[in-house]
């Protein structure tokens, strides 16, 4: 009976080494495109959703608090992490997500993912194959099990090579190291967990372009990252323009109705509430009387205020 159990349990441990040899470091472009399928618009090479570069650009001016909203109101609770440490706390930093997932290091493991990579021509340690693939406004985002000590995922040559290659940064639940030289690096953001001054020990590369975990979030290749110092926003690529155009029309009606207010011409209840066609009227008007306030087109807005529920 002993024999037998031991027969079964080697012939599974066996499938399971002869299907990880044949997975691929990275998922295919058709599997990523199966696993967005909501995102209707242009896909780069690898199949990640490629959101216009403009909504990038105003979706730096949204605040958290704006965006988060959306996701919750479309049913995603899992798309938020806080308390990190921020490179540069006042700089901003909005782009398209390159994930990578870090595991404690396994010999046997780690020689399949070795032979794997050597066949699809990836060159040096494997916690620099994810910057290889980045592009111009990628974020790399690596899970890494928030391993501070021995878990420093990047120095400072790394880095330079990933501003090279993105023009972007960094989100890493973990660590990195060389934090001066990192600094240094004019336009380079970093989101970390922590800052060590140990190089990167017994930790193995498992997946680029999966799904992955990042503290109490879900992220997707291709997720919108919005990340201020207050915390980081993982945004589905197929949400990005709900969430823009929900934020900035939020902005402006509470800028209008703090205008209004310091008037006098209407009373906190008033605004605090349902509008009337009034001030429905009113707020109309003063978009007209002041087109510089509106970060969206015309008809982007008369298209948006079709199916707004005031």
């Amino acid at each position: 009976m002993k024999r037998l159990y031991l027969s079964a349990l080697l012939i599974l441990l066996l499938g399971f080494c002869l299907q990880l040899s044949a997975q691929q470091i990275s998922p295919t472009p058709e599997e990523i495109i199966a696993l967005t399928p909501h995102w209707e618009g242009d896909r780069f090479d690898d199949g990640r959703p490629k959101v216009p570069g403009d909504l990038l650009e105003r979706l730096k001016n949204i605040g958290l608090e704006a965006a988060w909203g959306v996701l919750r109101s479309k049913g995603y609770h899992n798309q938020y992490e806080g308390d990190w440490m921020v490179l540069h706390p006042d700089q901003v930093m909005v782009g398209r997500a390159v994930t990578a997932q870090y595991m404690p290091s396994r010999p046997d493991m780690m020689d399949l993912i070795k032979e794997k990579g050597e066949e699809q021509g990836r060159i040096g340690a494997s916690n620099s194959w994810p910057i290889d693939v980045l592009t111009t406004g990628d974020i790399y985002v690596a899970d890494s099990y928030h391993k501070i000590i021995d878990g420093t995922l990047i120095g400072d040559n790394l880095g330079n090579a990933i501003y090279a290659n993105s023009q972007n940064g960094v989100v890493f639940y973990g660590s990195v190291r060389d934090i001066e030289g990192l600094e240094e690096i004019e336009g380079f953001n970093a989101f970390i967990k922590g800052y060590d001054p140990s190089f990167i020990k017994d930790m193995m590369l498992t997946g680029i372009n999966k799904p992955i975990r990042i503290g109490r979030a879900t992220v997707l290749p291709g997720d919108i990252i919005l990340a201020k110092y207050a915390g980081v926003l993982f945004i589905p690529a197929h949400l990005v323009d709900e969430v823009v155009i929900n934020s900035e029309f939020t902005a402006l009606r509470d800028e209008f109705g703090h205008q209004r207010l310091r008037e006098g011409k209407y009373t906190p209840g008033q605004i605090d509430t349902r509008w009337t066609e009034e001030i429905k009227s009113d707020f109309l008007s003063w978009l007209d009387e002041n087109p510089e306030k509106m970060p969206m087109t015309k008809e982007e807005l008369e298209e948006f205020l079709k199916e707004r529920n005031w």
